[in-house]
């Protein structure tokens, strides 16, 4: 037998060994350490499923078998139960649990242990019938799906069925010969559609049957749930919260306690705080008479556990008092499962809980008020990227709509979208660029990709801890659930609305609001929500601590006021080509295709002037503050048409009767796109080389810049322009383009009669300039490093078709372990932390930032703080996100060097 130790009991374990219990475990082991009702139980530990998949083929590790069988000696000894026997049967639950809550994605099976014999058992120990034929029948369907992989919904379908046939609409309704009848049914199905094959031990006469020996049925359910990490509802659940693949999951074997023995009986799912908003009151929702999974898969329409009160007030109090135990405990708002059996309570789970990001504000601020967290902790409790959730768009308060229907208010935001019935619908839809909204009667974990993939999802079924509620407001999804006037044939791709005489058919448009339960006809206008209170706090906590400057990417005055609005401490990358197209498309056309000088400069005039007015709307918006414009980038011939296109047209006018001479023009301007056009034009004539082959048009812009500037100079304002070269690679390239800029800025200054700073740098994003950054450094105020193109140059990727080619491979296969587009790569990061160390050496002054879209994804933040950057640039509404992350650099670093002293 092996000395590793893969199995604790729950009285061995404490919340510190999530990493080997899993968040579960190691939350079932502290709640028994506190002296709280937890039925008693064992933990495998993470570490069991990660050996089970390094096994070829997987396999139990060695000696797991012999340590679950000591372990379940000795639950049956506190028991005083046994597993199988015939006259009083122990039964337990078979659950997961990961080191990080992921909730609903992986497996459980419930009332292992339940045989056709065990079954008499519990006959006769509870003198209820019904209560046993309920369980048994919830084990044979459960455990069919589960471990046995037979279809879910082959049950349901003879489920409601009998409940049609018998005139009844709820399971509680069924009688106990009903059930039994069900259960034959069911172990028929099990034959039917499972392969002996697949389970050689469980086949008599060539068919599967239902397993009748406990200790098959409980080393299966432990496989099943080992196998359950690697589902595919588990690895797009960790895939978008960034969890690892490689931590594996803990199995927790528990003695089950009963919710289903009768009107004494209950159980339920609940928070200690409100997870929608933070209001500081429980919430949840229980079933009288029901087991766990009734709560969460959204079978029955659940009661809010504020009427526990009610029902049965003794335990409700009790109940009450536990919620405030643990979160006085855990300092936190804390997600609990709870079970009552005949009037006694027991608890089955705790965690903290997943909540939105109003919701993560407000009891972030409110425990602060309470003494219960610092303002340190409060900074550190809020995800950043949680943040975009408040910056979603809601119906528009003017709007004029009829309400269609109304249900539960699951996840706050609206969205408008076609409605679609199927995840793999909503999936495709998103794929052709389609806005949709997922219609379910209640969603399961098989369900994520698609609403992934949605705008908002609406449910006929559910309460506000379904599935459905719970996911939906962990990505920050709108989400409308228990809208019960709903009739959904999603096989025939349509919904009927109670009470009225609407259909709704797969691509009609609907719009939903997660954040008052509504539901409307078609389309309503949607804006942008106000975040102050709890916000401002948080980020205004969070700005006591960074060091990092946030900017924001703007190319225009409106972008530049919101993001100033958002906390940006001026314009980081203000993009020039964004200006020259619309209506300047055509001026920017005659500049490149002037046939002489006289041409160029008229173009070039008109240019000028509308520049001008582009400045003077972006620095009064950011008056007082930086603004960096770079200097136009792009090769010229995207500015042109498209040459295929001009070709077809020349093609179908000729075909046409077109004379030569009416043709001459176009094949004239084809012939110079042709000639302008570049194999490989991100390496060819842009950035830096464009103003040095054609100094006419980065003499015009700087032109702009400093005339603006000088004009709001006058005017009593305070313009901080800031002028950037890109794609500069050799230390002469900017030294030229430096020395022709500051002739003009001061041809300009002297013509308005104005004094005016302005910075002149460089973006650094090719390799070579970051390798000698510090000779480019001597020529420069300020770096600023272009992580898009210094990604793409660095691996020798392009960018667009990468992602459609082979990144989905590199990062299914682990190649890479994220999109380095969308966090940092460690090689790029490294050119980026060259750059600033090199530079510094020759130019100690240096102002250095980073304005690719990494500027504004939070892990990577982290590292640009560690590398000591001056600041971070990135999208308006990522603005308040990278403040977050900044100051939680901070914080992590200083604890970091705490644990360390």
């Amino acid at each position: 037998m092996s000395d590793v130790k893969r199995v604790y009991a729950f009285r061995e374990g404490d919340a510190s060994m999530k990493f080997v219990l899993g968040g579960k475990g190691a939350n079932l082991a502290e709640m028994t350490k506190l002296g709280l009702p937890v039925p008693p139980g064992f933990t495998i530990t993470c570490q069991a499923s990660v050996e089970y998949y390094e096994a070829d083929p997987p396999a139990f590790p060695e000696g797991l078998a012999e340590e679950v069988a000591e372990h379940v000696a000795d639950l049956e000894s506190q028991m005083g139960k046994t597993l199988g026997d015939p006259d009083d049967p122990l039964l337990v639950s078979v659950r997961s649990g990961s080191p990080f809550s992921m909730p609903g994605m992986m497996d459980t099976v419930l009332n292992l242990g339940l045989t056709d014999t065990s079954l008499q058992g519990i006959i006769a120990q509870t003198g209820n019938e019904r209560f046993a034929w309920d369980s048994y029948r919830r084990f044979i369907q459960m455990f069919s799906k589960v471990v046995l992989d037979v279809e879910g919904d082959l049950f349901e379908n003879v489920m409601n069925k009998m409940k049609h046939d018998r005139d009844v609409k709820t399971d509680t309704e069924l009688s106990a010969e009903d059930l039994r009848e069900l259960c034959d049914t069911f172990k028929g199905i099990v034959a039917d559609h499972v392969s002996a094959d697949e389970f050689p031990e469980l086949a008599v006469d060539g068919k599967v049957a239902f397993p009748q020996d406990v200790d098959a049925q409980l080393r299966l359910a432990i496989e099943a749930v080992f196998k359950s990490w690697n589902n595919r509802r588990a690895r797009d659940y960790r895939k978008m919260e960034r969890i690892p693949d490689d931590l594996g999951t803990a199995v927790n074997i528990q003695a089950m306690v009963f919710g289903n023995k009768g009107d004494s009986s209950a159980t339920g799912v609940a928070f200690t705080r409100d997870p929608a908003d933070g209001t500081n009151e429980f919430y949840g929702d229980f079933l009288v008479n029901a087991q766990g999974e009734d709560v969460v898969a959204g079978i029955r329409n659940t009661t809010p556990i504020a009427e526990l009160h009610d029902v049965m007030p003794e335990v409700a109090r009790e109940l009450d008092e536990v919620f405030r135990t643990l979160e006085n405990h855990y300092r936190d708002m804390c997600d609990i499962e709870f079970t009552i059996e005949q009037g006694k309570l027991w608890m089955l789970q705790t965690r903290v809980g997943k909540r939105t990001a109003r919701a993560a504000l407000k009891i972030a601020v409110d425990m602060v008020d309470e003494g219960l967290i610092t303002k340190e902790e409060a900074v550190l409790r809020v995800n950043p990227e949680q943040l975009d959730q408040l910056l979603h768009p809601q119906f528009d308060l003017d709007a004029d709509y009829d309400v269609l229907t109304k249900g539960l208010n699951a996840s706050p935001g609206a969205a408008v979208g076609e409605v679609v019935f199927t995840a793999d619908a909503a999936e495709a839809a998103a794929e052709e660029g389609r806005d949709v909204i997922l219609v379910r009667w209640e969603t399961t974990p098989d369900d994520l990709h698609g609403m992934v993939a949605a705008k908002g999802i609406l449910t006929s079924h559910g309460g506000k801890t379904s599935h459905a509620a719970v996911v939906a407001r962990g990505m920050g999804k709108p989400c409308v659930c228990g809208a019960e006037a709903l009739r959904i044939d999603a096989a025939g791709k349509k919904v009927t609305v109670a009470g009225t005489d609407v259909t709704l058919a797969e691509g009609d448009v609907i719009s939903i609001d997660g954040t008052t339960g509504n539901v409307v006809l078609g389309a309503v206008e949607l804006v942008a929500p106000k975040v102050s209170g709890d916000f401002d706090t948080i980020l205004g906590w969070a700005d006591e601590y960074r060091r990092l400057g946030v900017r924001a990417n703007a190319d225009t005055p409106d972008d530049a006021a919101l993001g100033r609005k958002f906390g940006a401490a001026g314009i980081g990358l203000c993009r020039t080509e964004h200006m020259f197209l619309g209506d300047r498309k055509g001026i920017v056309q005659d500049m490149i295709l002037a046939h002489d000088d006289a041409g160029r400069d008229a173009a070039l005039a008109k240019l000028l002037d509308v520049q001008v007015e582009d400045y003077l709307g972006i620095f009064e918006a950011m008056d007082g503050l930086p603004v960096t414009v770079r200097l136009l980038d792009p090769p010229l011939h995207e500015f042109l048409d498209d040459p295929r296109e001009l070709a077809i047209e020349i093609a179908r006018a000729e075909c046409a009767g077109a004379s030569a001479d009416e043709l001459a023009p176009k094949r004239k301007l084809l012939e110079r796109i042709d000639h302008l056009s570049e194999a490989n034009p991100m390496l060819g004539l842009r950035g830096c080389r464009l103003g040095i082959m054609h100094p006419e048009i980065y003499a015009m812009q700087v032109r702009a810049i400093t005339r603006a500037a000088c004009q709001l100079k006058a005017g009593g304002k305070d313009p901080r322009p800031e002028i950037m070269i890109p794609l500069v690679s050799i230390s002469a390239e900017l030294e030229v383009l430096r020395a022709e800029s500051e002739k003009v800025i001061a041809e300009v200054i002297a013509e308005c009669g104005v004094e005016i700073d302005i910075m002149i740098g460089t973006m650094i994003e090719l390799p070579r300039a970051a390798v000698l950054a510090d000779r480019i450094a001597e020529s420069a105020d300020f770096f600023s490093f272009g992580t898009n193109d210094l990604t793409q140059t660095a691996f020798g990727f392009s960018r667009d078709d990468i992602e459609s080619k082979f990144l989905p491979r590199y990062l299914e296969r682990k190649i890479l372990p994220r999109n380095p587009f969308e966090t940092v790569d460690d090689g790029v990061a490294a050119l980026v932390e060259m750059g600033c160390v090199r530079g510094r050496e020759t130019n100690p002054g240096i102002k250095l930032g980073v304005c690719g879209e990494h500027g504004g994804d939070p892990d990577s933040v982290r590292v640009f703080h560690g590398i000591g950057l001056d600041y971070v640039s990135c999208s308006p509404y990522r603005v308040p996100l990278a403040r977050l992350a900044a100051a939680q650099a901070v914080l992590a670093e200083q604890a970091s060097a705490s644990e360390n002293k």
